[in-house]
């Protein structure tokens, strides 16, 4: 998969902004959580997106290395009202349509999501 930023600023979801939806739990997707999500790529009419969360996994990495999750800083932005860092799950990809998404017009700097890309390469089919 290649990752693709092109943030639009048109009112439309796009590869680079920050958006939130509803995203399954891995364990039961007929549970999940509204959460911030960064868009990454396009696959014909659906949105690839990569999850956001606040909770601060650098002091339980290796933890969350043998459960198979991998995260990267991203830092703080506009999809978090508190203004909290936020870390985005490298490995995992939530498959979404643009009608799921409340746009916040909001775009990660390009060089963080270059970062992301490259971090994120390993994991990424």
């Amino acid at each position: 998969m290649d990752l693709e930023y092109a943030p639009q600023r048109d009112g439309e979801p796009s590869p680079g902004e920050v958006a939130w939806a509803w995203v399954p739990y891995e364990d039961d997707a007929t549970q999940g959580k509204h959460r911030p999500v960064l868009l990454v790529a396009r696959d014909g009419d659906d949105l690839l997106a990569l999850p956001l969360t606040s909770k601060d996994h650098d002091r339980d990495t290796d933890q969350e290395a043998r459960a198979g999750r991998f995260w990267f800083d991203v830092g703080t932005g506009g999809w978090d009202r508190e203004g909290r860092p936020s870390e985005v799950r490298l490995n995992r990809v939530v498959r979404l349509r643009p009608d799921d998404l409340e746009q916040l017009d909001v775009a990660l700097d390009p060089a963080v999501f270059a970062a992301v890309a490259r971090a994120a390469e390993p994991y990424l089919p």
